[in-house]
């Protein structure tokens, strides 16, 4: 019941265009899942396991292996540089596991699996730029202390007048 299978067919035919993500072209083709513009996995490198889900469902949960597995193993892929496979390793480890158990379809539940380990795999490879500080204008100064000024003319003039005067 848990031996990995084949890789699943997870081409254009398992899903149409825009079927999953609203109109857009599909992020995979045939062979590689696409995570970013520089990083393509080839999907023979995934392990895929089905297993049971868990929950209701009548005879149909009990006999189909509707629950998806995704493993990935990052150190020994072939579709990765050596700068973005250490930076997974660092960020997600040595190996991506990934659980797809929302819907009673294997086929959808495969879809969501391959969403996740994108995602993840998106997430972990993206570098944030570098802040460079920066400092107000002249003119933003400026503004700053003529409204600073107005505001407190506007509070003198609430105030009490003086005895001494």
């Amino acid at each position: 019941m848990n031996e990995p299978g084949p890789a699943p067919d997870v081409g254009r035919d398992a899903v149409p265009d825009g079927a999953a993500d609203g109109g857009a072209a599909p992020a995979s083709d045939d062979r590689s899942l696409r995570v970013t513009r520089s990083c393509a996995i080839p999907l023979a490198e995934l392990e895929w396991r089905f297993t049971g889900s868990g929950g209701p469902g009548g005879q149909h949960a009990n006999t189909a292996n509707t629950k998806v597995e995704v493993r990935f193993d990052v150190e020994h892929s072939a579709g990765l540089g050596p700068r973005q496979r250490a930076r997974l390793v660092e960020r997600l480890g040595p190996i991506v596991r990934v659980t797809a158990s929302d819907t009673r379809s294997q086929a959808r539940n495969r879809e969501l699996a391959l969403d996740r380990l994108r995602s993840r795999l998106a997430g972990a490879l993206h570098i944030d730029p570098t802040r460079r500080p920066s400092k107000p204008s002249k003119a933003a100064k400026r503004a700053r202390v003529e409204t600073k000024r107005r505001r407190s003319d506007v509070k003198r003039t609430r105030r009490r007048p003086d005895l001494d005067d």
